[in-house]
């Protein structure tokens, strides 16, 4: 089985470039995109053989979240429960046999990190919701985390620590609240390497020197990492200010 994660800062404009023929030379299993930034009936795509579930914002044309999966799931949901965190579109979990997979889109703490303080409620009522769901059967988290948790992932640590949404103490403390639960940064157990980033800032011409910040991440369960194969970050698709991450599932 093969999953891919996207964020593609919105469908859309996404689609104009390019995001449809990456999609059918893929062929993944299941495809989950965040920050769609559209309701369903406002995207024109065809995706014949694939399920769509989608998760718009109440707000028009922010945040979002998609999933096209070959595979039928047993039971799709939607948010988290808690209506403090339900009104954006963040959340999509799809119930599997064998395990649940999410697709989220966390929230950015903002510009001069306003909103901070709000991060810190949704990563706690998040990990909450994770731990629920790893009682029932192994998770598999993907998406759009918006932090980089260590160093070595994102090019300027230094000048942006704790100045930078993404890369401040709380939001590194919370991802690693989440991994002390039992579960697994995936692509750190096959590459340890710097230099391996899924964004990029338009604003500054970031990718053109890989000036960027992995926040793009498949997370699982431990126990089920036996069955993980490979963990990929697929830089060279363009379209987007981000570039997917590919699982690939025995």
């Amino acid at each position: 089985m093969r999953i891919v994660t996207f964020n593609v800062n919105g469908m859309r404009a996404s689609i104009k470039s390019g995001f449809k023929d990456f999609f059918d030379n893929e062929e993944a299993d299941l495809v989950c995109l965040q920050e769609v930034k559209a309701k369903r009936d406002q995207v024109e795509m065809t995706s014949d053989g694939y399920t769509v579930f989608w998760n718009a914002a109440e707000k028009p044309g922010y945040s979002g979240t998609a999933i096209f999966t070959k595979v039928k799931p047993l039971k799709a949901t939607y948010d988290i429960g808690v209506p403090e965190h339900d009104k954006e579109g963040r959340v999509i979990t799809l119930e599997f046999e064998d395990f649940f997979l999410v697709n989220v889109y966390v929230p950015n703490s903002g510009v001069e990190l306003k909103r901070l303080p709000y991060r810190g409620t949704w990563d706690n009522a998040f990990t909450s919701y994770l731990k629920k769901l790893d009682k029932q059967k192994p998770v598999i988290l993907c998406g759009d985390l918006n932090v980089a948790h260590t160093d070595i992932d994102l090019k300027n640590a230094k000048a942006n620590y704790n100045k930078t949404s993404g890369y401040t103490q709380q939001e590194i403390d919370g991802f690693e609240a989440l991994l002390n639960e039992g579960f697994v940064d995936v692509f750190r157990q096959f590459n340890k390497e710097p230099g391996n980033y899924t964004y990029w800032s338009y604003r500054t011409n970031a990718r053109a020197t890989n000036a960027g910040w992995r926040i793009d991440y498949f997370i699982a369960s431990k126990r089920l990492m036996p069955k993980i194969k490979k963990c990929e970050i697929l830089s060279e698709i363009t379209g987007s200010d981000h570039c997917p991450v590919r699982l690939t599932l025995s």
